[in-house]
């Protein structure tokens, strides 16, 4: 596949700052679910995975790493070139999961051995609500079906924006 060339706003939502492909660029990107990308943001190179915005685009969280490389903050406008990759990046497993993970050898056994695109659905779907109780129920039900052998959530839209602080009803939220 080929570099794709665009030029974005980040923007804020909350403390988080983002940036939101361009329709154009996101529909030239082999899913509409979460794609991982490498790339450069005003030259500087990255690999992120992007969700998609429940809009039919994509979008990615600049941390301060990327912005500061960037020399660039909400408001500014950036130049990126990113290219799909296969190659996945290995998700930051959240301390409930990890903890419930080290609990079980037997979950934890199979977390091991499945990709990271994988690991990514398990992750997006357990941080997708924002109600404690529902998240250490999905906790408990990942290492129930992890044990049972199940690679994946079942039932698990990859196609909508499940990060609860900058989302709602599965869309990404405007800008601030």
């Amino acid at each position: 596949m080929s570099t794709i060339r665009f030029e974005a706003k980040l923007f804020k939502i909350g403390s988080w700052t983002l940036l939101r492909l361009p329709e154009s660029a996101s529909a030239k990107l082999p899913s509409r679910g979460m794609t991982m990308v490498k790339g450069t943001i005003n030259g500087f190179p990255f690999q992120a995975a992007l969700e998609p915005d429940g809009k039919g685009s994509h979008w990615f969280r600049v941390d301060k790493t990327m912005s500061d490389a960037a020399k660039a903050d909400a408001g500014d406008t950036v130049t990126l070139e990113i290219e799909p990759t296969k190659e996945w990046s290995q998700p930051g497993v959240p301390e409930d999961l990890k903890n419930a993970l080290a609990a079980d050898p037997q979950a934890h056994t199979l977390w091991m051995d499945i990709t990271p695109m994988a690991r990514w659905d398990w992750i997006r779907w357990i941080r997708s609500t924002k109600q404690p109780e529902t998240r250490k129920r999905r906790i408990e039900i990942a290492c129930s079906k992890l044990k049972a052998g199940e690679r994946r959530p079942c039932c698990f839209n990859r196609n909508i924006c499940t990060e609860p602080y900058v989302s709602n009803n599965w869309v990404l939220l405007e800008p601030s």
